[in-house]
């Protein structure tokens, strides 16, 4: 299965200061792991952002997010985000960085 590269590129870039930042290849697509800890990926052309079961109701609440369902059962804590959400910069990095500071709220793998 192939993923967006280019998005993945944008997510470097947002990341590119990150301490503790491996890239897997995961649900057939690219994961981003902090400290052992994944933060966000892309899927097909969807980020991917691990946002935590206490944030997850009001991530859904936000513009172009919606449930990971890539097992067809939706993933609690975690949500996919379109390519209309992600569009400005500010809102990738905004995606991402909430990605990354639940991955840090974890301890390290």
């Amino acid at each position: 299965m192939s993923f967006d590269k280019g998005l993945a590129q944008r997510i470097r870039d947002v990341l590119l200061d990150q301490d503790g930042l491996v890239e897997k290849r995961m649900f057939g697509g690219i994961a981003f792991m902090v400290y052992g800890n994944m933060a966000c990926g892309v899927v097909r052309e969807d980020l991917m952002v691990r946002v935590g079961p206490d944030a997850y109701e009001g991530a859904l609440g936000l513009p172009h997010a919606r449930p990971m369902d890539f097992t067809g059962r939706p993933m609690r804590g975690m949500v996919y985000v379109d390519g209309a959400g992600l569009e400005e910069e500010d809102d990738l990095a905004a995606w991402v960085l909430r990605g990354v500071n639940f991955a840090m709220s974890l301890p390290p793998k």
